[in-house]
Parts: structure tokens; sequence; C-alpha cells
């Protein structure tokens, strides 16, 4: 390019450089209809390195944040899937609603009195299906304010009132799940369900172990509530979950739902609850036996005033409503405020099959005997000798059985504590010595036998030699012998002594063949100590032994019930009009015994049983060393037995049947018979025997031979028979016939004799010997 000499051109890297400033200029270079925008100042630049940080930093969150929320809505997602499923499960498990309202493994057991009113419950009691429709709307009210006021509101749980629950808990020191739980009533339902889960008794021992599964908390069980809840909301309606809560709740007393507690403690159906009585009903679901009002009456009514609050501030009753309301509480009906007749109830419940009483799978109703009028009557009789007359402190017991002579049982106290149920029953299990509540059917047979009133027997020391125990010698409790008095006198001053030797005289197996035959089932001593009441028997058997010598000399059988028929039914499955068994002694035998068991409430040992215008027989009983201590008697209407003493079987301290137990029978009796029409005992009259020819010609007693020796210093009685050494004894003669005197109260008299008999003279020798 140089040899040419001409003009050298533009470097290629230089037209480059220019074409690319050309064109750099002209972009830069703004249209010339447009103002240049001046361009803003910008801050000093971060350092490259701060802002790669902050980047990661934001990017690292971000992510994290991605994972968590990706996390959280797959969990959720799960969970919901299981929620659902769960849901959906129990929902097509659950059984039309109405099977579910009568929820209980067995049946139930209704006690009637002789007059058609209730006045007991065994086992769970159904009153019979309520629904939302027709239960009172003070009641359903009542259960909505206190349980879930958020009922309407929900679909099955409600998380603020758990969130609530946890803050009450916390804050009074619980655990977060302890105390309240926040339960709707959706969720209360789903408990009493049990989740569905059918009682097993190969995996709970007892329903009651069953029922405490099902009602458990914890975090479990809440789970498990959830679903079982939501497929109730989606399976029943609002009205029909309340149904079931009407029907299933427990609520005290054995009562199974509203209407079988509202007829237990009000006695009326629950469709007619006041405010008040709607508001005790639905106090006793936080804790039905702690708020029961026949429980405490008073703190019923104090937890029904803080549901009459709710029900006032949730704006169920007016304010004139709930001011009636908190002044006049809910009491309870007669029959539930009385609680008569436990013990009795017990017992007709225990002389029942068990497929008929404690494990009957049907509802069943039991008219009965009992009078609720005598059953109070005698349960304040006994506290009111216990009050006044027992010393503070005291923990003797006491029993009382009333029963017409029939064997009726119209009342009965099993001890102190009358308002019981299951306890003890003193009046029908405790078996105890009967003391001289027993010499009645000794002189029972003797009558039979053709003995008088008259007749008369020897009061003196004796001892009997028994084969094997060797000598007995009976003691008179007043330490003092009468010598020769009729047999009248000898049972209305107890007299020991002449008792043995009547029972000797008649034969201890006549005295036996009596008592079993009136009753007395308990198993009788073989030796002459029989004839003292040292037998054991309990008080329900004695007072239906003295029964049957008031109805004329027949046996009894005690007796409870008169109908028993399944719940709806009219024809009675069994049932008893009368106790009245087989005749044991003579009409005559048993109106003569009268006599001289009313000469003893006269004129003997059971004077404190006087009733001011009636007349009354019985008998007093103290045995050894006073463990027991006994009266039995009657009226001409009714039987009365009663019976003192300790269970451990110590001795009582200044007691005797003649005594707090006669003075425990005047109570009753004077309280049953108060306003009742008078009527006479059926009793002999002394005019009907005396100056009869006495059957044994002379002094009750009978000979035999035997080559065992008279015991030095006894009675020739061996073996409880009458002995010589040798030569039989004739009878000897009688005494002279007792004149009208005699029916004063008892005086030693010397007895006018005809000549003696060589017995005599043997009696006459061992009673200066002794």
């Amino acid at each position: 390019m140089a040899g040419t000499g001409g003009r050298r051109g533009p470097l290629v890297a230089d037209r480059r450089y220019a074409s690319r400033q050309a064109t750099t200029t002209s972009a830069k270079t703004p249209p010339p209809d447009k103002p240049k925008t001046p361009r803003k100042s910008r801050g000093p630049r971060r350092p490259r390195g701060g802002g790669t940080v902050s980047g990661f930093v934001m990017g690292l969150f971000r992510f994290m944040l991605r994972v968590i929320w990706g996390a959280v809505w797959r969990s959720a997602a799960v969970i919901g899937l299981i929620l659902g499923l769960a849901t959906f499960y129990f929902y097509s498990q659950l059984p039309d609603y109405t099977a579910l309202l009568d929820g209980r493994n067995r049946g139930s057991v209704t006690l009637l009195d002789n007059a058609g009113q209730v006045f007991a419950w065994r086992g769970e009691t159904f009153g019979g299906q309520t629904t939302a429709d027709n239960v009172s709307p003070y009641l359903k009210n009542a259960i909505v304010a206190t349980e879930d006021k958020r009922f309407y509101h929900h679909f099955g749980v409600s998380p603020r009132g758990i969130i609530s629950a946890i803050s009450i808990n916390l804050s009074e020191g619980r655990g977060p799940l302890e105390g309240n739980g926040g339960s709707t009533i959706t969720q209360q339902v789903a408990k009493l369900l049990c989740l569905g889960t059918a009682y097993d008794p190969k995996r709970w021992k007892t329903e009651a172990d069953y029922e405490s599964d099902c009602r458990s908390g914890g975090v479990k069980r809440k789970i498990k509530e959830i679903p079982y809840a939501l497929a109730m909301e989606f399976k029943y309606s609002k009205a029909e979950i309340l149904t079931i809560y009407f029907n299933r709740a427990y609520l005290g007393a054995g009562a199974r739902g509203f209407e079988a507690a509202a007829q237990r403690y009000f006695g009326i159906s629950a469709t007619n609850v006041n405010p008040q009585q709607a508001a005790m009903l639905a106090g006793l679901l936080k804790a039905p036996s702690t708020y029961a009002p026949t429980t405490n009456l008073k703190r019923s009514q104090e937890r029904a005033g803080m549901v009459l609050a709710l029900m006032h501030d949730q704006g169920y009753l007016t304010d004139e409503e709930w001011q009636n309301a908190r002044a006049h509480p809910a009491t309870l009906s007669e029959a539930a405020q009385a609680r008569a007749g436990g013990y009795f109830a017990d017992w007709v419940m225990d002389s029942l099959p068990d497929f008929l009483a404690k494990d009957t799978t049907e509802d069943v109703v039991i008219r009965t005997t009992l009078d609720q009028r005598i059953q109070t009557a005698a349960e304040e009789a006994l506290k009111s000798i216990f009050d006044t007359k027992v010393k503070d402190g005291s923990t003797a017991e006491a029993a009382i059985v009333v029963m017409s002579a029939d064997g009726a049982v119209r009342a009965m106290v099993g001890g102190r504590q009358s308002k019981v149920s299951g306890a003890f029953n003193r009046a029908t299990q405790a078996k105890r010595q009967t003391g001289s509540t027993f010499k009645p059917f000794v002189y029972a047979a003797a009558l039979d036998l053709g003995w008088t009133p008259d007749s008369i027997v020897e009061d003196a020391p004796l001892t009997i030699y028994v084969r094997g125990s060797g000598p007995w010698s009976p003691k008179n409790y007043e330490k003092e012998y009468l010598g020769a008095i009729p047999i009248w006198r000898a049972l209305a001053k107890s007299i020991n002594t002449a008792t043995v030797r009547v029972s000797q005289s008649v034969g201890l197996d006549a005295v036996r063949k009596v008592a079993s035959d009136f009753g007395f089932a308990s198993d009788l001593a073989e030796g002459p100590a029989v004839a003292l009441g040292v037998s054991e028997s309990t008080l329900l058997e004695m007072t239906g032994a003295y029964a049957g010598i008031l109805n004329g000399g027949s046996s009894v059988r005690p007796y409870g019930l008169t109908d028993l028929r399944l719940k709806g039914e009219d024809e009675p499955l069994f049932g008893a009009e009368t106790g009245i068994g087989e005749r044991v002694i003579s009409e005559k035998a048993a109106r003569e015994l009268i006599w001289m068991m009313h000469q003893g409430v006269e004129q003997g040992t059971g004077m404190r049983a006087r009733l001011d215008g009636r007349e009354v027989a019985g008998k007093t009983g103290t045995t050894q060393a006073a463990r027991d201590a006994w009266f039995i008697g009657f009226t001409a209407d009714y039987v009365a037995g009663v019976w003192m003493g300790y269970d451990d079987n110590r001795p009582l301290s200044g007691v005797t049947g003649g005594g707090l137990p006669a003075q425990i029978w005047h109570e009753v009796m004077a309280r049953v018979e108060d306003g009742q029409p008078v009527t006479p005992l059926p009793m002999a009259s002394p005019e009907e025997w005396r100056g009869q020819a006495d059957p044994n010609n002379g002094y009750p007693g009978q000979a035999w031979s035997s080559g065992d020796p008279i015991p030095e210093g006894g009675v020739p009685v061996v073996d409880g028979q009458l002995v010589t050494s040798g030569t039989p004894v004739p009878p000897p003669m009688r005494a002279t016939t007792p004149t009208a005197e005699d029916a004063q109260p008892m005086q030693p008299q010397p007895q006018q004799r005809g000549p003696q008999s060589f017995g005599d003279k043997i009696d006459s020798m061992l009673r200066q010997l002794y």
C-alpha cells in the first residue's frame, strides 16, 4: 500500500472501533422529541460479598418454609384422610338411634309396698324411653346450658371448649387433661356408648370395670372420641343425640336415664319437671353419686342453684322464673325421702333366684307385704330410744321385725343405720342365742299335752347329771326360789329351774319338735339346757314362731313377696297370699299360752312393754353374760320382735330383755297401734281351765327306773330322765287348785298338799339338802 504513494486508509481496528462507537453513541442519543431524564444518583454500592450472604440466608429461609409447609399440608392431608376413614367406619357401624336408648346389660327390680307404692329399687332402673321432643323444655335447656352451651353450633367437637378446659385445668394446678375435659354432649354420648364397644365378660371382670374403662380420660380416649363424635353428628340429628343422652345417662341411686331419675327422686315423669327439678337433675351429670339428693339433699340443691344461674345467664329462664326457682328449691318425693325398707328389700331380693333378682335380664316388678307406715314407726322408735336412753358413742346394735299373724312381714330394721342397701341385716343374718324367749315353746309342749296354766311345778335348786358332760345346775336370774308354783308364774317370772323341770317332764324331744314346727329353723341343742334357749336363731325366725302362737297354734313361714311379674305383663309369675302352715299345737293350748304370756307383760319381766288400753303378750330373753337381749311380743294385730347386742358378741352393760328391748318394743307398737281400733287378744280365761281334772293326776312328772346311781347331792335325773335307785316312783299327788289370788303379783306361798307319797318325801329331802 506504501508503494502506491496514495493515502493510507483506516485500519480495520479503527473502523471497528469507530463503528462501535458510532453505534453506541447513536443508541444512547434520546429521541429529539423527548427531554432527557436526569439519572438518579445511587448510594454507595454494598460490598459484593455481603449481598451474597443475605441472599443465601433468605433463600435458605424460603426453602425451610417450603419444606415445613409441605410437611404440614401433607401431614394434615394424612390426618384428614385417617380421620375421614375412621369417621366413615364409625358412621357405617352406628345403628338407628332408637336401638341405643336402653343400653343396660341387666334388668331392674322395682319393689312395691302393700298399697302398691314404690319404696325401693334394685339394679339400674330404666324408666322408659323419652325423647328431646317430649321431655320438659326446662330439662333440655338445663342440660345444654350446663354441659355444652354451643351444642347447636358445632359438629361434635368444640376446639374452643377444649382450649378453655385446658386453660382452667392449668390455672388450678392440674394437668392439661385432668379435671375439666371440654367434652361436648356428643362426646359424652360417645363415652356412654363406649365408642361402640360392647361389654365382654372375658375382658372386664364386672360391668363396673367396663363402664369405668369406657369413661376413662386421657389423650388416647380423646383421639378415639373425635371421629366417633363426628360420625354421630353425620348420622344423627341434634335432637336424636340429645335423646340418646336423655336415656343413657346415669343419674345416681340406680337410675339410668332422666325418666327413671325423675320418677325416683320426684315421683313424676321427666316431661313434667319444673325449672328447679330440671336443674337438680342436670346437676347430677357432673358426679351422680356425690350430688344425688338421696345422698345429700342440701348439696344437691346448691348444685341445682348453679345450674339455674347458668340457665338464667344464657336466656333460658326469665328473671321471674329464676327468682321463683331459687326461692323454692326442689325436694324429694315422700317415697324417695323416706327411703324406707332397705333391709326388707334386700331380704326379699335374697329370697329370690338370681335370674329374677340381681342377675335378671328383664325388668321385674314385685309387690310386697311391707307397710311403710309401720316401717317408719319402727325406724323412728329405734332412733328415739338410742337418742334418749343409750349413752353417746355406743356401738350396740339392734334389730326389729314386725309381722302379721299369718307371717306377712310389715317392717324390718336390720340395724341402727336404717337407710341402707346391701348392709348386714341383723334381723335375718345374725344367729344369736335366744335365751328365755325360747321358754314359751317348752310350755306350749306341756299345754298341748293337757297341762293347764295352773299346773304346779317346783322352783328349787336342781342338778342334772348329763352322761358325758357331768352335773349341770341351772340357776335363776334372781338367785331366789319360790317353791311349788303354777306354770303361768314360772313363765311370767322366767324361772329357769321350773322351766327345766317342765321340759324334763314333757320330754325334750316334744319340746324340740314344737319349736322346730313353729319355725325355729336353726339346729337345736340336744341337752337339757335347750329349755333355757342356748340354741341359736334369727330374729325373723323367732318372730315368726311367735306369730304361730298368735294365730292359734299353726306354723308360720315369714314372707314378704305377694306378687312377682315382668314389667308390662298382667299375669304374675308367682306369689303368696299367706305364710300359715300346718297346726303345731291345739287352739286351746295356744289360747292358754297367750294368757300366760299376757301375765308376763302385766306382772312379770315384760312390764315395760305394756301399752295403755291395749292387751299385750310377750316374753323377755337375756342370754349368758347379757350378750343378747330380746323382747318378742304381740297385740291382737301384730307380732313384733326386738333384739339388742354387739356385733362382736361382747356383753351388754346393764341391759336385759325386760329393759331396753322391751322399751324399744313399746315405742314401736305405740306408734304402730296409734289410731287403730282396740282388739282383745285371742286368749283363754282362767274360768276355762280351772276346776278341770289334771290328766297328770297330780304333780307333773314321770318316774323311770335305772341302774345308774343317783349323783351325790343331786336330783334323781340321768340324761334328762327322772330315775330312782331301782324302784319306780309313783307320781306325787297334785296340790290343791290355786285360787284367784294367784292372779296377783307373785309372792312365795306355802302350798297345801295331801298325804305325802314316797316321791314327795324324796323331793322334800332333796329340798332340805339344797
